[in-house]
């Protein structure tokens, strides 16, 4: 019986690629990729000369049978992403889930994931927190929006670029103008940066300097008026 691993990629800056990564990717019999053209530039980078297999979100659903069959008569395959870790927005639950049902061994290295510094980086409350990823397009938007706007966790949402502005005015709209709000972008990236402040002046930052790039949004969780009172948001330290 082989083993599937799940191995985290760089979001940006190669030098946190893991030596570990490094090497069971050199090591396993097959590297499932989300993209082949961009993971073929990583493992060059890396002198990595695994095969590898395309496995995305459009045919995971037909490969996993195949997969699996394989894991079962002793391959050791790896799963990458174009970027981050495995599964977290990207494809990997279901093949993941399907190697559990069938007694498939799993390892997931520790790596590169954008929410976490994004998070740390906001200086938010992050003893507790939520995260959404993308939100939903058009059906169950505002649903979702009306949970949250109850949620006392602080939460992380993923934005593309040219949804970031829409989705401040959202923001303003259910969590109110005064909501604190963070956005990441380009994380570990050369241009990397982080805006902080109210949902509103977030939102007028960007509306003046569209965003480019990859966009993590960590928003402060409703907080009573106590809660406001005792400065939640202020430095706990």
């Amino acid at each position: 019986m082989g083993k599937l691993y799940l191995v985290p990629t760089p979001i940006g800056n190669l030098e946190d690629m893991t030596f570990r990564a490094i090497r069971v990717l050199k090591e396993v019999d097959l590297i499932l990729a989300e993209d082949t053209r961009t993971s073929g530039k990583l493992l060059k980078h890396f002198e990595i000369s695994t095969h590898m297999h395309s496995h995305h979100m459009h045919n995971e659903h037909k490969t996993i049978e195949n997969i699996i069959k394989r894991i079962q008569t002793g391959e050791n395959i790896a799963l990458i992403s174009d970027a981050g870790t495995p599964a977290i927005s990207d494809p990997g639950f279901l093949l993941t889930r399907a190697c559990v049902e069938n007694n498939i061994e799993v390892d997931c290295l520790p790596g590169a994931t954008a929410f976490v510094p994004a998070l740390v980086n906001s200086g938010f409350p992050n003893d507790k927190f939520i995260f959404e990823g993308f939100l939903p397009e058009k059906k169950g938007r505002q649903t979702r929006y009306l949970a949250l706007a109850e949620e006392t966790r602080t939460m992380i949402l993923y934005v593309s670029p040219h949804k970031l502005v829409k989705t401040l005015g959202e923001f303003v709209q259910y969590f109110g103008a005064e909501r604190p709000v963070s956005v990441s972008r380009e994380i570990s990236k050369l241009h990397e940066e982080t805006i902080r402040g109210t949902a509103d002046e977030v939102l007028k930052h960007f509306e003046t300097k569209p965003p480019k790039g990859e966009i993590v949004v960590i928003v402060g969780g409703k907080i009573s008026v106590k809660e406001k009172k005792e400065g939640k948001y202020d430095n706990e330290d």
